[in-house]
């Protein structure tokens, strides 16, 4: 049902130019600034969704059916009045009429913004396809999803932050936090949701068209946050490929695929022109905005800074008191009462109230597509026939293939159901391995039904390629690399691996441990694709081995698979998928 575009007795500024809104957010937006690339860069109170404050409104009674908390909604309307309360005494709204996608699968959206938010409202305005690529001529916009966001309006709930998932309305209200993707996955939450219903699957994942020969395909990427999705969706792989997502598509059958933004959303922390041209130029771009990325007292970007100094964090007291950090450490640091090591563990986590110490590595650029050089036409998208996801595998256990295929399916559905990763701590402070169903925290229902959907999906896509890449390391994580003990899959690794699968240049073989298919290291036909990776990144097994850590290797097999098994199990997995995944 459409929504009532003025729910509120207020003043609507709607679709403004982003002139406009970065001249309000430079006015009433805190910890705003202008770098010397002339861009716009926010420091957050937040530095990352706050998936522990987010509920869907529903009955206690019915958790099992969704992925996340759950409030009744007789405790969520209190919510919603206070925040309507805030709303209406501030007097103003800033809104974005936009949609999800290109063409007849397009949704559209309000966002509404108290002015606090006006940089989010310009970073969405970007994201979001305007009404004239979408609507007939005289056609009026009716919003079938609608997001409420009021940053600095904090309620009466755990950490004074509440995001409340309306399914029943397809609306969702943000109180209290002012990062950037909590509006950005409001929509794509609801998307996900919305989606499903109607038969598809929408996925945490990339998309980039390939052509093969006189034929052009589309290769869908997921993916956690850190796995180094938005990355390789960007990397070229010769002139065979052009981006078109970085960061959500739905699926849908026969390979059908819609897409959902107008520019991606990628993070800034370890930036450089060499490796990630495309969006270092675009993240350089007066037309980008920023969010978290450090910059020096001159305003040049520093896409490496991590320990900060007691003079560099005296040069943004100011701020970081604003937008969190305790006035008191933060003075005791800059007069050199504490060191950083005095405040982490030997993990390098540091302690609370002290995270102001290390610059979050969870910076982020807005990016419109029209910067993405030799991005794909986004009003012609070929169907998927190529399906991958990424695992950034780290620590002395790494032994996850360069790449993989899937031999079936059954098997790729176990694989991405698991969607396992190393923690990559997106601003977050959890260290080691972890499994994500599909990659994808944003589906609101229960986790194990993508797992069915998927497979009734590939059903219909008969031929689809079904691949897995390690986008971390193999046998250690960077002191091991360092002393020359382990490697890290670089991205010319991985560009050169994709482009090696994509051009069927590469000669399988079957992994006896796990069944799927891996590259055969000592076939000739290979030998280019090992002048441009290890043998060891391709085949850790082998690295394992003739290091003299062969025991370590098959502790890993018998935990993964014990540890893969439960965790599918967990969540009423299909047992012929089950059974594929660890059999």
């Amino acid at each position: 049902m459409p929504q009532n575009l003025r729910p509120f007795d207020v003043e609507y500024l709607s679709n403004l130019s982003q002139a406009q809104l970065r001249e309000f957010a430079l006015e009433h937006t805190p910890s705003t600034f202008v770098t010397a690339q002339g861009n716009l860069n926010k420091v957050s109170r937040n530095k990352a969704r706050m998936a522990k404050f987010t509920y869907v409104i529903a009955p206690e009674a019915d958790r099992e059916k969704y992925s996340c908390a759950v409030m009744p909604r007789e405790r969520a309307e209190g919510l919603i009045a206070a925040q309507r309360s805030y709303i209406e005494a501030a007097g103003k709204l800033l809104e974005v009429q936009a949609y999800l996608g290109l063409g007849p699968r397009a949704v559209p959206v309000q966002w509404l913004y108290t002015i606090e938010g006006a940089n989010i409202a310009a970073m969405q305005s970007i994201l979001g396809f305007p009404k004239d690529m979408v609507l007939a001529e005289g056609e009026d916009f009716a919003a079938e999803f609608q997001v409420i966001y009021t940053p600095n309006h904090f309620p009466d709930a755990p950490g004074g932050q509440a995001i409340l998932v309306d399914l029943d309305n397809y609306r969702t209200y943000i109180m209290g936090p002012d990062y950037f993707g909590e509006s950005k996955k409001a929509a794509l939450r609801m998307l996900n949701d919305y989606a499903f219903d109607r038969g598809a699957l929408t996925l945490h994942a990339g998309a980039k068209a390939v052509k093969l020969g006189d034929k052009r395909i589309t290769m869908t990427i997921m993916g956690l946050s850190g796995t180094g999705k938005t990355t390789t969706t960007f990397s070229k792989q010769g002139d065979v490929t052009e981006p078109i997502q970085d960061d959500m598509v739905t699926l849908w059958p026969n390979g059908e695929m819609s897409i959902t933004e107008n520019g991606c959303f990628a993070k800034t922390y370890g930036l450089t022109e060499d490796t990630e041209p495309v969006i270092y130029r675009g993240t350089m771009s007066r037309e980008a905005w920023v969010e978290n990325a450090y910059t020096d007292a001159s305003g040049h970007f520093d896409f490496a800074k991590e320990g900060l100094s007691p003079a560099e964090v005296g040069e943004v007291r100011d701020v970081l008191i604003q937008t969190g950090a305790p006035a008191e450490n933060v003075d005791r640091y800059i007069a050199g009462d504490v060191s950083l090591a005095d405040v982490s563990d030997a993990n390098g986590v540091l302690n609370d109230g002290w995270d102001f110490v290390k610059w979050t590595g969870n910076g982020r650029s807005i990016i419109p597509m029209s910067s993405v050089e030799d991005a794909a036409d986004l009003t012609d998208i070929p169907k998927v026939q190529s399906m991958g996801i990424l695992n950034r595998d780290e620590g002395a256990d790494a032994a996850t293939p360069g790449i993989l295929r899937f031999r079936s399916p059954e098997q790729a559905a176990g694989y991405f159901m698991l969607g396992e990763t190393t923690k990559t701590s997106a601003a977050g402070k959890e260290v080691g391995k972890t499994r994500s169903p599909f990659t994808q925290p944003f589906f609101p229902k229960a986790f194990g039904l993508q797992a069915g959907r998927f497979s009734e999906l590939a059903a219909t896509m008969p031929g689809v390629d079904l691949w897995m890449m390690n986008t971390g390391f193999v046998g250690g994580s960077v002191p091991e690399v360092k002393a020359g003990t382990a490697h890290k899959v670089k991205i010319r690794h991985s560009s050169a691996m994709l482009e090696a699968m994509l051009t069927e240049q590469i000669v399988w073989t079957e992994d006896p441990d796990f069944g799927y298919l891996v590259v055969d290291i000592e076939n000739p036909a290979n030998a280019a694709l090992l002048e441009k990776v290890p043998a060891d990144i391709l085949r850790p097994a082998t690295y394992f081995e003739n290091a003299g850590r062969g025991d370590e290797y098959r502790d890993w097999v018998a935990r993964m698979k014990e540890q893969r098994r439960s965790f599918l199990e967990s969540y009423e997995v299909d047992p012929a998928i089950v059974s594929a995944t660890v059999n």
